[in-house]
């Protein structure tokens, strides 16, 4: 069993949120284990602000927030440097 890339995405179910989910699919790799999560249930928004989530969407990958969606919303770029689409 090869080791995946855990990627979470945090989202209200907005039509914002929901585009960053299907870039997220469009670019997730076999490596990739895509995870959508709403922020409307109160766990997932308790541990969206243990992650330091201040806005959605965010993506969050293997357990780090990532540098995309610190203060703001995510993009392709930084997204496939934090790894998203490349196989492990």
């Amino acid at each position: 069993m090869s080791a995946k890339r855990q990627i979470e995405i945090f989202s209200a179910g907005c039509p914002v949120c929901e585009s960053t989910i299907n870039l997220v699919n469009q670019i997730a790799c076999s490596s990739c284990d895509v995870t959508v999560l709403d922020t409307k249930k109160p766990e997932v928004a308790a541990r969206a602000k243990k992650l330091g989530i201040r806005s959605v969407p965010a993506v969050v990958i293997n357990g780090q927030l990532a540098d995309c969606c610190a203060g703001r919303g995510p993009d392709e770029n930084a997204l496939r440097t934090a790894g998203v689409g490349q196989p492990m």
